[in-house]
């Protein structure tokens, strides 16, 4: 049985040159279902850099960065997995409170609270971000809900997890 990956993105520099083929692809090739959720910025880049449509390809799902409506459907079936990657500090930040101001954060939010779902998330940040103060105390947040933060620096960290989950 193929297993669903929720796969989500932010708008995170570099992200359009790499998330396709460097994660999403992998991913189905690893035998993963994607459900694909952008972060409003993230839809921005993609659509811009004409990656909308490929990543499309590589799912039967729709790719989502908007909310549906009361009267529809739910697109995505519910995930064995969530990986959010690359996590810019604004949406781990926002993720750390429970902040979920677009459909990628409101999908994260409530896998938070689902039992034995992994959260993968990777942070992309710069150092002035990651000097910021409350900086570590919102990655401690996100570790002790069962989030795992793994290293930033490209997909490799986030497939390794993937290789084994799957």
């Amino acid at each position: 049985m193929t297993r669903v990956l929720g796969l989500i993105t932010s708008g995170a520099g570099g992200v359009e040159r790499w998330f396709r083929t460097g994660l999403a692809v992998p991913a189905v090739e690893r035998g993963w279902r994607l459900a694909v959720t952008l972060t409003p910025t993230a839809a921005r880049w993609l659509d811009e850099a004409g990656e909308l449509g490929p990543l499309a390809e590589l799912t039967d799902l729709p790719v989502r960065w908007t909310s549906r409506l009361p009267s529809e459907p739910k697109p995505h079936p519910p995930p064995d997995c969530f990986v959010f990657a690359p996590a810019t500090a604004n949406s781990v930040v926002k993720l750390a409170l429970g902040i979920s101001d677009n459909q990628a954060l409101t999908v994260l939010c409530e896998a938070l609270g689902l039992p034995d779902v992994p959260v993968v998330v990777q942070p992309q940040s710069n150092e002035a971000q990651r000097r910021h103060p409350a900086w570590a105390g919102h990655l401690a947040t996100l570790r002790s809900a069962g989030v795992l933060v793994v290293p930033e620096g490209g997909p490799e960290p986030v497939l390794a997890e993937l290789d084994r989950l799957g």
